[in-house]
């Protein structure tokens, strides 16, 4: 049976170039990196110019990147040790933030404020500035760059300006956007960062965090001094060595990549516009992330069955809503946002190995069954 993958957003099929180093680095590159004999140089020579790579491309320093198992762990120690060690007062994000984040959150001793959104998942910018002012002490905002489930993207510019007017903290999940869209952190308003392999072609298991020199923070994994003793633990020198190649490929195309997947999603966009009265599509329609189309059906028995019909027809994408005993519930996401829960919504995400043939053909499943 064919088969169409657009579920990017999950994860992402590794590169050939990608396999090809980490193959590389298994067979000739397999020392410990804490060894101070040749093979533990070599293994620690290519994480360094791994992390070297990565700060070039967000235009950091390379004593500021940091390597952990994924962007869970990364925004795990960030907003812990943030709490821990830096003298918060009150941590502000928002409902549409990824779970690892909000969960990490509920679990702090600190005041927690959610800023509000509109029903696109745009923070509301004049409420942030309200909450800033009436902190008493130190706060840390945590927004993410580009939402998962919708697309939308966050005035990434607009929120670090008034983190730093307001002396507050600004820690950004940027697993969707990295690769994707142009991040630089030299203007030092961006306190945190956090990324993931899997997300632009790169392997799982493997991500990294950025930590502004201004903000030191203790390890949140210990038991020994690897990555500057910020995580104990061997190195996953294969992982690290993979990552940075999926990024440095990714952003060597990236302008020609966000092109051709914006046709992409133009162009089944346009095609379920004409196909499905009524279609609706969660999160900015303007100022969104390329690889993600949030579409939301009408709700009828032939939209509810839509992801099995996807499924049985080769095309792989995910549902917008979470399942619960049993019972389908929109997802915290979408309940954010005030979607009508008894539509059915379906998240597309793109890559660049996706075809135009392979939209229209998903068109004419579409077409089939609704």
């Amino acid at each position: 049976m064919r088969r169409i993958y657009l579920d990017n957003a999950a994860t992402t099929p590794l590169h050939p170039e990608v396999i090809s180093v980490m193959e590389d680095c298994m067979s000739k590159n397999f020392g410990n990196p804490s060894s101070i004999h040749h093979f533990g140089r070599k293994a620690k020579a290519s994480i360094e110019q791994s992390r070297k790579e990565i700060a070039g491309y967000l235009n950091c320093s390379i004593g500021e990147i940091f390597f952990t198992s994924s962007a869970t762990e990364s925004n795990n120690l960030i907003i812990h040790q943030s709490v821990k060690n830096l003298g918060l007062t009150k941590i502000i994000s928002s409902q549409t933030e990824h779970p690892c984040v909000v969960n990490s959150i509920k679990r702090e001793a600190v005041d927690t404020e959610w800023v509000k959104l509109d029903n696109e998942g745009n923070v509301d910018l004049e409420n942030l500035e309200n909450l800033l002012k009436q902190t008493d002490g130190k706060a840390l905002v945590s927004l993410m760059h580009s939402n998962n489930e919708i697309g939308t993207l966050l005035d990434f510019t607009a929120v670090a300006e008034l983190c730093n007017i307001h002396n507050a903290l600004f820690h950004t999940d940027a697993v969707q956007s990295i690769g994707k869209i142009p991040i630089d952190l030299s203007s030092g308003n961006v306190n945190f960062l956090s990324a993931t392999g899997h997300k632009f072609h790169g392997p799982k298991g493997i991500g990294f965090m950025y930590i502004n020199g201004d903000n030191n923070v203790d390890p949140y994994v210990v038991g020994g001094a690897q990555e500057r003793n910020m995580r104990a633990g061997t190195e996953n020198v294969i992982g690290i060595v993979g990552l940075a190649k999926a990024l440095e490929v990714y952003v060597d195309q990236m302008e020609n990549h966000k092109s051709y997947i914006t046709s992409l999603r133009d162009r089944l966009k346009s095609g379920l516009i004409a196909l499905v009265p009524d279609i609706q599509f969660n999160g900015n329609q303007e100022k969104y992330l390329q690889t993600i189309l949030s579409a939301s059906f009408p709700a009828d028995d032939k939209a509810d069955m839509i992801m099995f019909n996807l499924d049985i027809n080769g095309i792989c994408a995910s549902a917008g809503s979470a399942c619960s005993s049993g019972i389908e519930q929109d997802s915290p996401v979408l309940t954010a946002i005030g979607h009508d829960p008894s539509r059915k919504t379906i998240r597309f995400s793109f890559s660049h190995y996706n075809t135009i043939e392979e939209i229209d053909y998903t068109l004419e499943k579409i077409k089939s069954f609704i």
